[in-house]
């Protein structure tokens, strides 16, 4: 499915790709939906990610989104008004969900749409982005060591974002090594929060950074 975007400075895609990825790890990942032949379901899960990132991360009406990605206002009305809390219900009786709705219902999307965006900002990164990070850092730049390091730990450990203050930091990376200084050592250079894996390897780099002049 491709959406054409109009007018917009920044594009949703990185954050619509993660509430994405979330809300089909909570629907028991991609494996789960083809088994149980629900796979038609991912073009109702994009259009609630789109709808509920357009309206929490750029402030977007009814109207707005309506218009911005073609839908019609009475279905992303029915995306922001979705009850997060329901869909989590429904979502730990999923066995039942996938029976029921053999055609996902624009509610429902809406609710686990907006259930992955507010665990992602709580720090619950979708653990395929987490994979998916890892190996790319790998793959990239003279910082690929020290930073693919740090994003395994992160998986391995269970590290949970935002990390809210240096002990945190320092508990959840004790023992790290980053071009040869310890991580506790770089802890109390790093501004807090730290809210996503990413901002995580951009507040070290700046640490690093620091400490070298």
């Amino acid at each position: 499915m491709v959406i054409e975007l109009r007018e917009a400075k920044v594009s949703p895609e990185p954050i619509v790709s993660r509430v994405f990825l979330k809300s089909i790890e909570l629907l028991g990942g991609m494996k789960e939906l083809a088994e149980y032949r629900s796979l038609t379901w991912l073009p109702a899960i994009a259009r609630a990610a789109y709808a509920v990132v357009l309206k929490e991360e750029y402030n977007r009406v009814e109207d707005e989104i309506a218009k911005e990605l073609g839908y019609t206002k009475q279905t992303v009305r029915n995306i922001l008004q979705a009850d997060p809390e329901k869909a989590l219900k429904k979502i730990e009786k999923r066995e039942e969900l996938f029976k029921k709705e053999k055609e996902l219902k624009v509610h429902t999307a809406g609710g686990i749409a907006k259930l992955a965006y507010k665990l992602i900002r709580q720090g619950e990164e979708p653990s395929l982005f987490l994979e998916f990070s890892s190996q790319t850092v790998e793959s990239l730049s003279e910082e690929v060591p020290w930073a693919y390091k740090v994003l395994k730990t992160v998986k391995e450990r269970g590290v949970k974002f935002p990390i809210k203050d240096e002990e945190e930091f320092r508990t959840g990376l004790s023992g790290l090594k980053v071009k040869n200084k310890d991580i506790e050592e770089l802890a109390s250079v790093i501004l807090y929060p730290v809210n996503n894996p990413a901002e995580m390897l951009k507040k070290i780099k700046y640490a690093l950074q620091s400490r070298k002049k």
